[in-house]
This record gives C-alpha cells, structure tokens and sequence, in this order.
C-alpha cells in the first residue's frame, strides 16, 4: 500500500502510532508531503525515522527551506579567513525568521547532535523532492507541499521552481486541472481552515485532496491510503503554543 502524510510537525509520539496503526511495513510506501520538523516536541526523532526507512519519499516543505536556509551557512567552518564577514544580516534574519515560526525546538535539539548527523541531516532534507506524481486506477495524485504558485493548466510541473511549491496555499473553491483524473494532494494549510465544519479532519472537493489536518495545533494526524482511498487517523496528544 501507499500512504500519504503531511506536516507532522515533530509529533513523534503520534507519528509512531499512526504507523502502527496503518500496520506500516517494509513492503509499504509512504510519502510524506513535508514540514516533518518545527513546533512538536521531537522534530529530529521524526526526520531521523524517516532517514532510515528506505520506502519514504520526503517531498521539502517550507519549514523544510527555511530550516536549510538558517542551518546550512551556519554549519560552514567559521576561519580567520571568513569570520569578520561571513555571516550576514540577511542570514541573521532568515534564523530569526524560522526561529520565530517554531523552529526553536529544532535548533536546540539539532544543536546537541553530533557533527556528522547534523549533516547527515541537512543532506537528507536537502535532496527531498520538489513534487511527486502517482498514479492509481487512471488517476494522477499530483504531491506538494503547498501549492502550484503560478498555476497554468499546460505548464509541465518540471517548469516550477521550487518556492513556488512552497508558501503559497491553494485556492481549494476552485478546479485546477480541467482534467478530472489529476488531483492535487497538499499539506501546508490545516484542513479546519479548509472545511466548512472546520473538523480536523482530510478535505476532498474540486480536484483536491489536503491532509494536513493539524496534528501540531490540537487536530488530528492523517494517513490516506492511495489504493483504498481510505484515511486513517490519529489525536494529536498535545498542542503548539499553549
């Protein structure tokens, strides 16, 4: 089976049950449409598991980016060479940006790892995928993080850079592709924005599919099953914030 997951937002603890739950094994694949990291309580342990499951694919959200953008200068040998003047405001700002955004808890606990796993980290992060396409039964499940910023029905999904799968939420009243067996799969925006009832709980209309039903915020943690189209979900034990 495929599952699809979404903004787990380092809720280990409920990340391990829901694949328990799914009864997640070797011969299964899971696709994660970003954001593994920020805000929860344990966003390395999250990222790490996934490290070292060969049948994940990880598709880069914007917390994703913006944990590369701070992380990655700083992780650069400071010399006598560079000191004065490497680091700068720019760099500065994008850390105090992610920081701000619930990245504290990542940086403290990606501080106290050793060396060569932060690296091993940021390289993994760094070589997820930008988008990915599935097929079942004549349909195609387009995977982003956010959105299609810049959306053209005839553009080839190749022709996107990759912030605009980033940031920009998808506009969920209305039909992207004309086309009935496309489908856009998101995470990013927390389906209670989406839904009419605003349950933490997947949106399916107008060639959409959003999962990311706000485990992080109080909601639910979702797995949709691709072959099933069946959702299996799990309470979030705590809420970021309070």
């Amino acid at each position: 089976m495929r599952y699809l997951i979404s903004d787990v937002h380092g809720c280990y603890e409920e990340y391990q049950e829901l694949l328990d739950k799914i009864h997640f094994s070797n011969e299964d694949e899971l696709y994660v449409l970003g954001d593994a990291m920020d805000r929860g309580p344990e966003p390395i342990k999250v990222i790490q598991d996934m490290m070292g499951r060969s049948n994940v694919s990880y598709i880069v959200g914007n917390h994703d980016y913006m944990m590369l953008q701070a992380l990655g200068r700083l992780m650069v040998e400071i010399t006598e060479e560079n000191y004065a003047g490497y680091l700068t405001s720019e760099d500065l700002m994008n850390y105090s940006y992610w920081v701000l955004d619930g990245g504290q808890i990542t940086a403290n606990r990606f501080r106290a790892l050793p060396r060569e796993e932060q690296r091993e980290i940021l390289d993994y992060l760094s070589e997820g995928l930008t988008y990915a396409v599935i097929e079942e039964r004549g349909k195609k499940l387009i995977l982003v993080h956010a959105g299609l910023r810049g959306f053209e029905e005839k553009r080839p999904l190749e022709d996107y850079e990759l912030l605009d799968f980033l940031f920009e939420r998808t506009d969920y009243r209305k039909r992207y592709y004309q086309d009935y067996r496309k489908i856009i799969v998101t995470g990013h925006t927390p389906t209670p924005n989406i839904r009419e009832d605003a349950q933490p709980l997947i949106y399916r209309g107008n060639g959409h599919i959003a999962i990311d039903c706000g485990c992080v915020f109080g909601g639910n943690l979702a797995a949709y099953c691709v072959e099933m189209e069946e959702v299996t979900y799990v309470k979030s034990r705590q809420r970021w914030g309070r």
